[in-house]
């Protein structure tokens, strides 16, 4: 880095680089203050990805953030700083223009669990987070799906809203209020966030406690209510979802960018569909994308004036065109250009396609080495084969809303008119697993499309869930779906052409050949007239007396091969030879004559290098509204999910274990996706439904890495909450003092936090203080005396970072264990089998069993209290019940 122009070091082993404008420098963050942005100030932030797989192909991204209540004079700095930098590592990095609350996706997803904006500017010589601090009073307002942000708000019930998630943080108790109608992924996803917060600013010492109905978190309710009052009125309903969906995002225009004189000139070039070579090297172009994002592309020979001016010009259009002033801006110079970029045109290349043959594209001519397909499930990704299809093949044909079984000599003679269902089961990592194919003729009816559907999901039921459906159309069969066919799909545009003896009509029929290998081949029937011949082809002409193999002259030795299989498929009359060129006159008869073809070689089908894209679906007011998760990993599929992988050959729709019920709903998101897209994607590209735990290679391969046993080990957020995970004692206290103010009564009941908190507000205590223990409260049998705890007596868990187990680091939750209000040791015939108004005074009814003494404890239950409140809540009920404590 050039230190003459105030350009800190870049450490290259680091994936992420942030730093702040303060005193217009460029101030290094710590990495544990990551996502913690203060509103007053300017922000800088590097990505250089380290550890992608070669199919997640990325590029560099080098963003420039301003808060709401930045200065002129520090985003003048930020953007200087930028282009330094960008100067400096070559005009690798694309360029972004981030706002606060406007951030772009991309930006979004280098901090997990979430954002933080913090009011303010950070005073000179302070920490960006201060990990021992506890006398804190905040109010954070938690808001989004997949990219989650924490909002500093005014500390009072006004601040609050029914749709959304709210963490009074008081320094050693931070207690996460859900709004009653947040959705489970929502409280998931906040409470991931919230210990996140837990861990970085506090150590992990704070203790978490969750209101998800205000009526059972009594105990949480009186310390809500003490910093911020009683509530008085309803609660405000949530400001609407401005998400931008995906009809938005269809609308895309290119502009040309140049100078004329002294004036500026934005000339519209062209809408959607885009095309590559509209880009030339030498000149500048705006791309505006439904007014939500701005893209300036910079030819690699356009002048470093014009480079330099990129920021500037696209404020200047942001400006004419009336947007709004936070609207995202992205700079990408030519050869380094986004995957977001690069999929608003219909297809584009790369010069290095050329030394990756291992990449992505439908040209690649490349016979699969289908040995390696099981260990490497990368390979599979690419080659769309989730083995060599040697696995068991059962076929229907929807008759009738019925599927038919169809005999096996006839599986890959399919009619254009119908539908047809193909189960296939195969070994992966021994235990089976399942593919069904949902084959859609061309002119099917839709009465038949939704028979198909229908019997797919009567035959999911069958198989408890386990199959992976993909839904295909005529022309755009995977690989796999050939393979498993061995090669032998032919088509009929009628009938198959046999009488019930088994022998063919006496009509004249022609067949397009096309495949060089099994992989690859299907047959197709095409009008019989001379004008559907090609020369790159093989052709199948059936009259009532014999059967020509004409050969085009540019096909090659492997499609004649392939073609001979596919002859016996057809026709059993008498074969004959025919070279083009060298046709007998019957041959012309049979097809009404001789008439102009394609007669040119047929050129490669284009290259696409398009990385492959994974989003968040959701709707919004009938629309598809997607998320996207930038460098992606398993840890970003949680059971409350759909998500759309996008590998451009296929489109995955995966089904989290707790979204089943939008099955119906995300095959339909994943054509709505494919007619919106602004490439103007194919409507016949498959789409594969793909449900948690039944995942095949070929979506596992796109990954990093994948766990096959995650999906296990994963506890629901309603198990974190309740401290399923085990409880490290079985009474778990703590209190703090709080300014004139203190809670006296134990709570019987709370669904988060059945511990005794006594009272919290604001502790001053550093993180080497003990809390002290407030008197017990109750019976004249309760001591007087206080004990001592430390704050972090805690349950500490290992969970991912799905929303499903909270986050990836350790959190601490409340435990289901009481606060005993009388003596502990009860005869069991004053507590089992008796109601409330017969126990003795001071016994909590709810909990019975803890005023057993630990013999009797351990005789009736068979464990010690300190394994029983390590169970889950559910489990300790379902126990209680049984014994009569309940």
């Amino acid at each position: 880095m050039d230190i003459n122009k105030g350009l800190p070091a870049i450490q290259s082993h680091k994936d992420l680089h942030v730093w702040i404008i303060e005193n217009l420098k460029m101030v290094p963050v710590p990495e544990r203050a990551y996502g913690n942005f203060f509103e007053e100030h300017c922000y800088i932030v590097l990505h250089v990805p380290q550890s992608l797989k070669a199919t997640q192909r990325v590029s560099n991204d080098l963003h420039y953030w301003v808060g709401k209540q930045a200065g002129a004079d520090a985003q003048g700095a930020a953007e200087t700083f930028v282009q330094h930098l960008q100067e400096a590592l070559h005009d690798a990095p694309v360029q972004h223009r981030e706002a606060q609350e406007h951030e772009s996706d991309c930006f979004r997803s280098y901090f997990r669990p979430g954002i933080i904006y913090r009011k303010g500017g950070l005073a000179c010589g302070l920490k960006h987070v201060e990990t021992d601090m506890y006398n804190i009073q905040r109010l954070l307002h938690i808001q989004g799906r997949k990219h989650v942000s924490a909002t500093e708000v005014e500390l009072s019930w006004n601040s609050f809203n029914e749709g959304d998630i709210f963490l009074l943080d008081l320094g050693k108790v931070m207690i996460q209020w859900n709004g009653p109608k947040t959705s489970i992924a929502e409280k998931a996803r906040g409470l991931a966030l919230t210990c996140s917060l837990q861990d970085r600013e506090r150590g992990g010492r704070a203790q978490i406690g969750v209101v998800d109905d205000e009526v059972e978190a009594t105990d949480l309710m009186q310390i809500m209510e003490a910093v911020l009052g009683c509530r008085v009125g309803n609660l405000h309903t949530a400001m609407p979802d401005k998400s931008i969906n995906q009809l938005q995002k269809a609308n895309v225009r290119l502009y040309h960018v140049y100078e004329k004189g002294k004036d500026l000139v934005v000339q519209e070039l062209a809408t959607s569909p885009l095309t590559q070579d509209l880009l030339q090297e030498e000149d500048c172009y705006i791309l505006d994308q439904g007014g939500f994002k701005i893209y300036v592309w910079q030819g690699r020979t356009s002048s470093l004036q014009e480079k330099k001016a990129a920021f500037t010009r696209a404020l200047g259009f942001i400006q004419a065109k009336g947007y709004p002033a936070h609207t995202n801006v992205e700079v990408v110079n030519d050869g380094a250009e986004s995957a977001a970029f690069k999929q608003l045109f219909r297809t584009w290349s790369n010069e290095q396609r050329r030394n990756n043959p291992g990449g992505m594209g439908k040209g690649i001519q490349v016979k699969p080495d289908v040995g390696k397909l099981r260990s490497q499930p990368e390979l599979a990704a690419q080659l769309r084969m989730v083995d060599d299809g040697s696995g068991k093949v059962e076929m229907w044909c929807i008759q009738d809303s019925c599927r038919q079984p169809m005999d096996p000599k006839h599986h890959g003679q399919l009619c254009a008119d119908s539908c047809y269902l193909v189960l296939y089961a195969y070994q992966n990592m021994g235990r089976v697993q399942y593919m069904l194919y949902l084959w859609q003729g061309p002119q099917a009816s839709a009465h038949e499309i939704k028979a198909l559907n229908c019997n797919a999901e009567e035959l999911d039921l069958m198989y408890h869930g386990a199959l992976v459906q993909e839904h295909v159309t005529m022309g755009s069969e995977p690989p796999h779906f050939l393979a498993i066919l061995k090669g032998q799909l032919v088509v009929f545009q009628g009938d198959t052409g046999h009488n019930e003896k088994g022998q063919p009509a006496s009509t004249t029929r022609l067949f397009q050949v096309q495949g060089t290998d099994s992989y690859n081949t299907r047959t197709m029937e095409v009008p019989a007239r001379a004008s559907a011949l090609n020369s790159s082809d093989i052709f199948l002409l059936v009259t009532p007396d014999i059967c020509y193999l004409w050969f085009g002259k540019g096909c090659s030795g492997d499609q004649r091969e392939m073609a001979r299989m596919v002859v016996t498929v057809i026709s059993r009359k008498n074969e004959e030879t025919v070279l083009e060129g060298q046709e007998p006159p019957h041959f012309w008869e049979a097809l009404g004559g001789r008439a102009p073809y394609p007669s040119n070689k047929r050129l490669p089908e284009d290259v696409s290098s398009f990385q492959p894209r994974l989003f968040e679906c959701s709707s919004q007011t009938g629309h598809l509204v997607l998320m996207e998760v930038m460098f992606f990993s398993q840890e970003d599929l949680d059971k409350y999910d759909i998500m759309l992988l996008d590998t451009w050959q296929e489109i995955f729709l995966w089904l989290g274990q707790a979204a089943s019920e939008w099955k119906k709903e995300a095959v339909a998101w994943g054509r709505e996706y494919l007619k919106t897209h602004p490439a103007g994607r194919s409507p016949a590209t498959p789409i594969v439904l793909v449900k948690q735990g039944h995942e095949p290679p070929t979506f596992t391969g796109w990954f990093l890495s994948w766990d096959p046993y995650k999906w296990t080990n994963n506890q629901s957020y309603e198990e974190v909450v309740e401290g399923s995970l085990g409880a490290t004692s079985a009474v778990s206290e703590i209190t703090a003092e709080v300014k004139n103010f203190q809670l006296s009564r134990w709570p019987s009941h709370g669904r988060a936090s059945p511990l005794a908190l006594q009272a919290l507000k604001g502790s001053q205590d550093s993180s080497k203080s003990e809390l002290e223990l407030g008197p017990k409260a109750g019976s004249s049998n309760s001591s007087s005396t206080s004990t001592r705890t430390t704050a972090s007596t805690s349950t500490r868990t290992s969970a991912s970072s799905s929303t499903s187990t909270t986050t990836s680091s350790s959190t601490s939750t409340y435990h289901s264990s009481p606060r005993s209000m009388v003596s502990g040791n009860l005869p069991r015939e004053q507590l089992m089998h008796q109601a409330a108004e017969d126990l003795p005074d001071g016994v909590d009814p709810a909990h019975k069993e803890f005023y057993l003494s630990d013999s009797d404890f351990q005789d009736i239950f068979g464990k010690s209290k300190e394994e029983f409140y390590s169970m889950a809540k559910w489990k300790q009920q379902q126990e209680k019940k049984q014994l009569g404590f309940f």
